[in-house]
């Protein structure tokens, strides 16, 4: 959607407005349900942050979204551990980014992984919302 009013200006508010609006519009009339991208720290206090990403999915099922969180997948069979194996895994979460309606920001922490997957939703004029680490969505710019 282009985020430039009609005298060319850009109005990136509205954009996500209207965008929001057509989602919901599409969800009601063919039971659509937008694929999200969750985007949440992996690193550190893995156990505890894989907790909080199975909720963040949980959370955007209960809102009619399909969650896609790579950082739950991958480490199931690749090693993060590793910087090849690591480095792939990116790879194959920012080819599904470019798959899904909206990127999902939770927490106030960004990562390095997820400063990447930022700036490929920006570059890809994905719909970026941010949440608080509680699940609460922040408003204002």
């Amino acid at each position: 959607m282009d985020k430039r009013n009609s005298e060319g200006y850009s109005d990136p508010t509205a954009a996500e407005a209207l965008a929001n609006v057509a989602r919901e519009e599409r969800a009601k009339a063919n039971k659509y349900r937008p694929l999200v991208y969750i985007c949440s720290p992996y690193a550190g206090e893995i156990e505890y942050n894989l907790s909080r990403a199975r909720g963040y999915c949980r959370l955007a099922v209960s809102k009619g979204c399909i969650p896609l969180a790579p950082h739950l997948h991958f480490p199931q069979f690749m090693d993060d551990g590793d910087s090849e194996q690591r480095k792939l895994g990116l790879f194959f979460a920012l080819v599904l980014l470019g798959k899904c309606d909206e990127i999902w920001v939770f927490g106030s922490r960004i990562s390095e992984g997820m400063a990447r997957e930022l700036e490929a939703a920006e570059r890809r004029s994905i719909l970026i919302r941010r949440f608080t680490d509680k699940g609460e969505e922040e408003t204002g710019a």
